[in-house]
């Protein structure tokens, strides 16, 4: 793309708004949890409407379908304000629609080609106190367990000095995810569930693999919390459920052989 739009408040409170009316429309029933660990007040100074360095973090997110991001950047746009700032794929920046709006929102283009840049984007807008969002899973986890994740988010947020808050989302898979196309009857009056779990702070010469595995648990954690209280009582060998909940979704071998065999033969999620 030649011609990249500035990025814009004003852009992103539209993109905002105008997802709040289509859930509204469907009366999705929204829960979420944890909302303590969340910063108290809108991390953007009041004047300058600029990011405060300091103040900034990596927001790390499950990913079980393709509206995950959305439900996770409504708590933290409800809660105060919060403009995440999203870690896009550039084949997906490069589509005619989808361009204006990663590059007016702020958002971080990653291309596996020239992923140094993508990291030092990123780790600029942290630095100077913007939120940084990733989902870590690099792709759509057909087990509905959170899989193995990439050592980004930890490593971002240790250069930069700043926590990860985890958001755990379940339900959404539901509305839209790979394989299962959306359906207004499914989603009409559809509980949605999310759960915030505690910032972590990595320390100077952390384990970069062990703390990704520790996020990673506390991202499985979440949804654990999620389902031990989510209104909708699944039948037998529900496609949305995971496999030892009684679901017919992919046990974890079958989904680490799936993605496996996806890799091989150069198919990519869009997710």
């Amino acid at each position: 793309m030649g011609w990249k739009p500035r990025q814009s408040d004003r852009m992103y409170r539209f993109v905002v708004y105008a997802g709040k009316t289509v859930f509204a429309a469907l009366r999705l029933q929204v829960r979420v949890t944890g909302t303590e660990n969340l910063p108290d007040s809108d991390p953007l100074d009041g004047r300058s409407r600029q990011a405060v360095p300091g103040h900034g973090a990596v927001v790390a997110i499950t990913h079980f379908g393709y509206l995950d991001f959305a439900f996770a950047e409504l708590v933290l746009w409800n809660h105060a304000r919060i403009q995440a700032r999203y870690l896009i794929s550039k084949r997906a920046a490069d589509h005619w629609f989808v361009s204006p709006f990663v590059f007016g929102l702020g958002h971080v283009v990653t291309d596996r080609k020239a992923g140094a840049q993508a990291y030092d984007d990123a780790l600029a807008k942290l630095r100077a106190g913007e939120y940084v969002a990733v989902l870590p899973e690099a792709g759509v986890s057909r087990s509905y367990t959170v899989r193995e994740l990439k050592t980004g988010p930890v490593r971002l947020a240790a250069e930069a000095g700043v926590p990860v808050i985890p958001i755990s989302v379940w339900g959404a898979h539901r509305l839209l995810t790979r394989g299962h196309g959306f359906s207004v009857r499914r989603a009409w009056k559809s509980p949605v569930r999310v759960h915030i779990g505690p910032a972590i702070h990595h320390a100077p010469g952390l384990d970069v693999a062990e703390e990704t595995e520790k996020l990673r648990q506390e991202l499985q954690d979440g949804i654990t919390t999620c389902i031990a209280d989510f209104p909708l009582t699944p039948g037998p060998g529900a496609w949305w459920m995971p496999a030892h909940l009684g679901g017919s979704a992919l046990t974890d071998a079958e989904r680490e052989a799936a993605d496996i065999a996806d890799r091989k033969a150069g198919r990519h999620d869009r997710g």
